[in-house]
């Protein structure tokens, strides 16, 4: 995620939002020391992102979770948070630390029933399942986005509902450079869903402590 906008209007909405809507949580914050102790880059979403994706993930009434994109298990934890008893959550990561970093704060928080591993590139482990899924995130390297965006749709149903994270890019997505794969990347995926008739999607900008980004919410129609 882009760092370099920030505002410090922003952290303070951030920080006023958590205080007031998203009590303070030991088994999430555990999850965020632990990636910290580990060395794992400070990318996971927000308190206040984690709680939306959670919010659209009950709302669309989630039996089934993809996530494509570990890391320490933090959205893991607030995503497998919105299922049912009996709902099932599959992540894939690449890395084998920040899965491992993952597998503890997951079973820290009492998930572990609900959640299945997956270790490899994403791209290589994803021809290994078997959808529909009901709700996928998508929050991996932005090089890949077009594919990942590509196997959404595959492991999709009508009704599926996905959203990707980082897809503004600080504003570097509108007109990206040639020596920013990232954005390059994310412009890509969004050509495919233009020309994706199967889906209706929108882009909703963010901003908050950790900068100017926004996310893809997609919804497979047919």
């Amino acid at each position: 995620m882009p760092l370099k906008i920030r505002n410090s209007r922003w952290t303070k909405v951030d920080h006023y939002v958590e205080a007031l809507l998203i009590p303070p949580d030991p088994v999430l914050d555990a999850a965020l020391k632990a990636s910290a102790a580990a060395g794992l880059p400070d990318i996971a979403v927000t308190p206040g992102q984690g709680k939306f994706l959670h919010l659209l993930a009950r709302m669309h009434g989630a039996r089934r979770i993809l996530e494509i994109g570990t890391l320490g298990g933090y959205s893991t934890i607030w995503l497998a948070r919105a299922l049912p008893p009996d709902g099932r959550l599959v992540t894939l990561e690449a890395d084998p630390t920040h899965q491992n970093v993952a597998r503890d704060n997951i079973t820290r928080a009492g998930l572990a029933p609900r959640v299945e591993h997956r270790l490899g590139l994403a791209l290589e482990t994803l021809p290994q399942l078997t959808g529909p899924f009901d709700f996928i995130f998508i929050d991996a390297d932005k090089e890949n986005a077009a594919a990942y965006f590509k196997w959404a749709m595959r492991l999709s149903r009508p009704g599926t509902a996905i959203v990707v994270d980082n897809v503004v890019r600080g504003g570097a997505v509108a007109k990206p450079s040639a020596h920013d794969s990232s954005s390059r990347g994310i412009h890509e995926m969004n050509e495919a869903i233009r020309r994706e008739p199967r889906v209706t999607a929108t882009v909703l900008q963010t901003v908050g402590r950790k900068g100017y980004d926004g996310f893809m919410l997609a919804l497979v129609t047919d």
